[in-house]
């Protein structure tokens, strides 16, 4: 690496560290993608957050629909690998699933994360743990959650779950969120 790309590196990241400043004075957290996820979704979906932010297992509870009441542990992923970060001893009643362009687990050299949102998933927590140790599946940071119950648990674009309807005005303000 020559000393000209190291400069721009470092002007880049300043250009960063400024969006990453003025995200962080809206969201008032750090910016990061699970804040930033965790306040688009409480956004989109009326969600009440918890007042810290290292609360365990829940990020907060929805506010009215269907799930009004319920608790929800809200993960953003910048692309959907197949694998879901799941509470070892405690969980929320449902995880909220925000995620990039579906990929598969592999090596990132070369490639991007945008932060974007493609589709979302809800996940009945209890329903999906007992499916995955029926499975044998190891539970923790990096479950892997089987295309099927992907595709069983979208709300969005796709209406695939009936668990978490989405309105038009919900899926407007999603749709800005796309890759473009």
């Amino acid at each position: 690496m020559s000393d000209v790309d190291v400069e721009q590196i470092a002007a880049l990241l300043r250009e960063r560290n400024g969006i990453d400043q003025q995200i962080a004075a809206i969201i008032d957290r750090p910016m990061t993608a699970g804040h930033l996820g965790e306040w688009i979704a409480a956004r989109i979906f009326r969600i009440e957050l918890e007042s810290s932010a290292t609360a365990t297992a829940v990020d907060g509870r929805f506010t009215c629909g269907p799930l009004r009441g319920r608790s929800v542990n809200v993960k953003w992923y910048l692309r959907r690998e197949g694998l879901l970060d799941l509470g070892v001893r405690t969980n929320p009643d449902y995880y909220l699933v925000l995620a990039g362009p579906a990929s598969p687990a592999a090596s990132s050299r070369g490639g991007t994360r945008p932060r974007c949102i493609e589709s979302v998933y809800v996940f009945d927590a209890e329903q999906l743990l007992g499916e995955l140790r029926a499975r044998g599946v190891e539970i923790g940071v990096a479950s892997s959650v089987r295309a099927a119950q992907w595709e069983a648990a979208e709300i969005y674009p796709g209406a695939r779950s009936s668990l978490l309807p989405i309105s038009p005005e919900q899926a407007a303000l999603l749709r800005l969120f796309a890759l473009r």
